[in-house]
């Protein structure tokens, strides 16, 4: 739900609101838990107008809404994989002979580097790069 104005946010929140009593007057039965699609649109509507106004508007309780807030904010907050320190490049085969050596340096958009000197051209540039570039 993409909120541009405060006008605009109050048009969604009585539509929200319409939405929840539908959901009230049609669940089937009263202890039912409130579908996480509305719950979506309640916490986005909490980001231009205030906690306290969007629950009492939707008959939610402040700590019910601020705990939905929360948890949203976990699951967007999630920690990305850590990067591998060292990868390890298997040596190539026996039978294969250098063709010379090989210098390569690259750079990822967030900072990265990594810089190959060998003095054997025969390394597995392909899987090395690609390796690199997937680390994130």
């Amino acid at each position: 739900m993409k909120i541009d104005t405060p006008l605009h946010a109050d048009h969604q929140l009585d539509q929200l609101s319409g939405q929840f009593e539908h959901w009230r007057q049609n669940r089937s039965h009263h202890h039912e838990r409130i579908p996480a699609p509305l719950w979506d649109q309640a916490v986005a509507l909490t980001a231009t107008l205030s906690t306290s106004r969007v629950a009492k508007h939707l008959r939610l309780g402040v700590s019910d809404l601020k705990q939905q807030i929360a948890n949203r904010q976990g699951q967007a907050a999630a920690p990305m994989p850590t990067t591998p320190d060292f990868v390890e490049v298997p040596p190539p085969p026996a039978q294969v002979q250098g063709f010379g050596s090989l210098e390569v340096e690259l750079h990822r958009p967030d900072g990265a580097r990594l810089r190959i000197h060998s003095p054997d051209a025969s390394l597995p540039l392909a899987a090395i790069v690609h390796s690199f570039l997937e680390a994130r």
